[in-house]
C-alpha cells in the first residue's frame, strides 16, 4: 500500500486546525468556572465557601457577587449565572417566568439567619416588640420617647425592595405594610450596619453575621437574637438562606454545594455568624 504524501494545502489545513484545537482549550477550560450571583446576606457565605473550595480544588474557579436576592433570582432566569444566592423564597411569579424561560429553580437551603433589629450603641433601649417595630417602620411612631426611650427623632434604615432581607423583614415583622417614607434606603447589610453605627438614633435591621460591636442589637418580643433561638425557631425573625440552581446541580456546581452543605462547610457558615443547618 503506498503511503500518499499531504499536498501544501492540505498541511496548511490541518495547521490551522490544530491552532483552532490548541486556542479553543482555554475556552472550554472556562467550563471549569462557577458563577454566584445575589444576596448580600449569603455573599459572606459564599465567599469563604468558595476560597476554601477554590484551595482544595485549584482547577476550579467561583466567581461570587452580590446585589440583591432579585438581582440573583433574575441572573438564574436569564442563564447568567450558576447559583442564585437568596435570604429569601423564590416569588411565584418568578417560578412562572423561570417556566416561560424553560428554568427549573432548584431550592438548596444552606444556613438558617436570623434577622437583628439594631440601634445605636448610645440608645439606651434594649428591648422591642414586634409591634413596636411595626409602628417604627410603618411611621406611626417617630420620637424614641413614645416608647420609653429618649427624646430623640427615630431614623429608620431599611433595604431598597430588590433584597431579600427587606422582603423577609417585610412578611416577618410589618405584616407586608408599607415602609414610612423618610426611611433611609440602603443596598446592603453592611451599609445598613455603618449608617446605624453613625446615626444617633437610629435603627435598622441586618443579618446575624453582621451584628458588631459598633451597633446594638435589641430582643424581638423578649427574644435574643442567638444561635440557638434561631436554631430552635424561638426568634421571631428567623428565617433560612437558600441557593438556587437551574434543576439538580450537576459538576462542578453540585461539588461546590455539596461542599458548602457538608461538615466543612457548615463549619465556615458558623464561622461567618450565621447558623448551620440541622440534618
Amino acid at each position: 500500500m503506498k503511503t500518499r504524501m499531504l499536498t501544501p494545502v492540505a498541511l496548511i489545513f490541518l495547521a490551522a486546525a490544530f491552532l483552532c484545537l490548541t486556542l479553543a482549550g482555554p475556552a472550554h477550560a472556562a467550563g471549569n468556572e462557577v458563577t454566584i450571583k445575589g444576596s448580600t446576606t449569603v455573599l459572606p457565605i459564599a465567599q469563604v465557601a468558595a476560597e476554601e473550595f477554590m484551595d482544595r480544588n485549584p482547577g476550579i474557579k467561583i466567581s461570587v457577587q452580590g446585589g440583591g436576592s432579585g438581582v440573583g433570582i433574575a441572573s438564574l432566569l436569564d442563564r447568567t449565572t450558576d447559583i442564585a444566592d437568596s435570604s429569601r423564597k423564590i416569588k411565584g411569579e418568578e417560578i412562572d417566568k423561570a417556566k416561560a424561560a424553560g428554568v427549573s429553580p432548584n431550592e438548596i437551603a444552606v444556613a438558617l439567619d436570623g434577622i437583628a433589629v439594631i440601634l445605636h450603641p448610645s440608645n439606651p433601649i434594649s428591648a422591642l416588640t414586634k409591634t413596636q417595630i411595626k409602628d417604627i417602620y410603618t411611621g406611626k411612631v417617630s420620637n424614641w420617647k413614645e416608647i420609653g426611650g429618649p427624646n430623640a427623632k427615630i431614623v429608620a434604615v431599611s433595604r431598597d425592595t430588590s433584597s431579600g432581607t427587606f422582603e423577609a423583614f417585610e412578611t416577618l415583622a410589618i405584616n407586608k405594610e408599607k415602609v414610612r417614607p423618610d426611611a433611609l434606603t440602603t443596598a446592603s447589610n453592611q451599609a445598613v450596619a455603618q449608617t446605624v453605627a453613625q446615626t444617633p438614633g437610629a435603627i435598622g435591621y441586618v443579618g446575624v453575621g453582621y451584628l458588631s460591636p459598633k451597633v446594638k442589637d435589641v430582643t424581638v418580643d423578649g427574644i435574643k437574637c442567638t444561635r440557638r433561638t434561631i436554631q430552635s425557631g424561638k426568634y421571631p425573625l428567623a428565617r433560612e438562606l437558600y441557593m438556587y440552581t437551574n434543576g439538580k446541580p450537576s459538576g462542578n456546581t453540585a461539588k461546590y454545594i455539596d461542599f458548602v452543605l457538608s461538615k466543612d462547610g457548615q463549619k465556615l457558615v458558623e464561622e461567618e455568624g450565621f447558623v448551620e443547618i440541622l440534618k
